[in-house]
């Protein structure tokens, strides 16, 4: 029995709404539960309101990573940073999922449904989640990113 992994908070906009579906199930196979927040359909939403959903959540320490896809995943990214403690990283390449998380960190994967194919965007997840944060010099970096965040919610 393949062990538990640490659940994923999960949600798209409607043109990302069909690779969403898929990296849910490719996340279920692997045994990793999903929190999925919507959207449940191609019909119009505004992305806003499913990347706050998912930042807050990794903001607030509710769940230690999520994934968030839109068109572009540019509006995505922009919402989802906006939030303290979240360091959320667009990939469109494996070089990019892998960095993020080695040298960044990163803690919310986003994704392009309409810019990465769905084979590439298994393997950008894939990556993401294998790959392990390196520490040392980087976790000195990442501390003035906290630096940022305690000095915006003092303010």
């Amino acid at each position: 029995m393949p062990e538990k992994r640490t659940p994923i908070i999960i949600g798209s906009d409607h043109a990302a709404y069909d690779l969403k579906e898929k990296v849910k199930v490719f996340l279920v196979e692997r045994g990793i539960d999903v929190e999925d927040v919507g959207s449940h359909s191609e019909d119009s939403v505004d992305y806003p309101d499913f990347g706050i959903k998912v930042a807050s959540m990794v903001s607030g320490g509710k769940f230690e990573r999520g994934i968030l896809l839109c068109g572009t995943g540019i509006g995505m990214s922009m919402v989802a940073n906006k939030f303290p403690h979240v360091r959320a990283a667009l990939c469109t390449d494996l070089f990019s999922s892998i960095m993020s998380r080695r040298h960044n960190n990163s803690n919310i994967l986003v994704l392009g449904g309409r810019v990465v194919g769905d084979i590439l965007a298994m393997e950008i997840v894939k990556a993401w989640l294998e790959t392990p944060f390196e520490g040392g010099r980087h976790q000195r970096r990442l501390e003035k990113f906290d630096r940022i965040d305690t000095a915006m919610t003092v303010s």
